[in-house]
C-alpha cells in the first residue's frame, strides 16, 4: 500500500448522458468508500431517485440544480457551483440538472456498494454518442430495484421538470 497522488482505476462509464470516472474501485480492499469524478453534460441531468446509501458531491465547475424531496418541504430546486458542497442522505429522493453552458464537474464520495451499482448500470465509454433509450433506462432500473434503489419513471420525471 501505498500514498497516491492522482489515483484513477481508467474506467470511466456512460450514465445514458453524464459520465463516471472511477478514482477508486468499488472492490478495493484498501479503502472504506468509493471515489468517483461525475460529470454532467450542458442540459444534462440525473433522474429523480433514491438510495439507501449516503452521496457527498463537492461541485468542482459548473452549476446544477439539486432537487431534494422532502415530505415537510415538497420538491426544492437548489443552486450549486463550484466550491459547493451537496450532502444526500439516506433514501432522500434527488435529482440533478446541469443549468450552466458547460459542463458540471463534482468529486463524489460514497459507499462502495453504490460504486458497484454505478459501474453495473452505466455502459462503458465509447467515442460515439448514442442517445439513451427506453431499453436503457429499464435495464438501470432493473439493476436499481436489484440493489433496493427506487429510480423514478419518466412519467414521475416529468413532474418536477426532467423530460426524456
Amino acid at each position: 500500500m501505498s500514498v497516491e497522488k492522482n489515483p484513477t482505476t481508467g474506467l470511466t462509464i456512460d450514465l445514458f448522458g453524464p459520465t463516471i470516472e472511477f478514482l477508486t474501485a468499488p472492490e478495493d480492499a484498501q479503502s472504506d468508500f468509493c471515489m468517483l469524478k461525475g460529470m454532467i453534460p450542458p442540459g444534462g441531468f440525473v433522474p429523480l431517485h433514491s438510495h439507501p446509501e449516503t452521496e457527498d458531491f463537492f461541485i468542482l465547475s459548473g452549476k446544477v440544480l439539486v432537487l431534494r424531496q422532502d415530505n415537510d418541504r415538497g420538491d426544492e430546486w437548489i443552486e450549486a457551483t463550484e466550491g459547493d458542497y451537496v450532502h444526500i442522505p439516506v433514501n432522500v429522493p434527488h435529482a440533478f440538472r446541469n443549468i450552466g453552458d458547460f459542463p458540471v464537474i463534482q468529486l463524489i464520495a460514497t459507499t462502495k456498494r453504490l460504486g458497484q451499482f454505478l459501474r453495473e448500470a452505466g455502459r462503458p465509454m465509447t467515442d460515439a454518442l448514442h442517445p439513451v433509450t427506453p431499453e436503457d433506462f429499464a435495464c438501470s432500473a432493473m439493476v436499481g430495484a436489484r440493489y433496493g434503489f427506487w429510480i423514478a419513471t419518466p412519467e414521475e420525471n416529468a413532474t418536477v421538470g426532467i423530460h426524456f
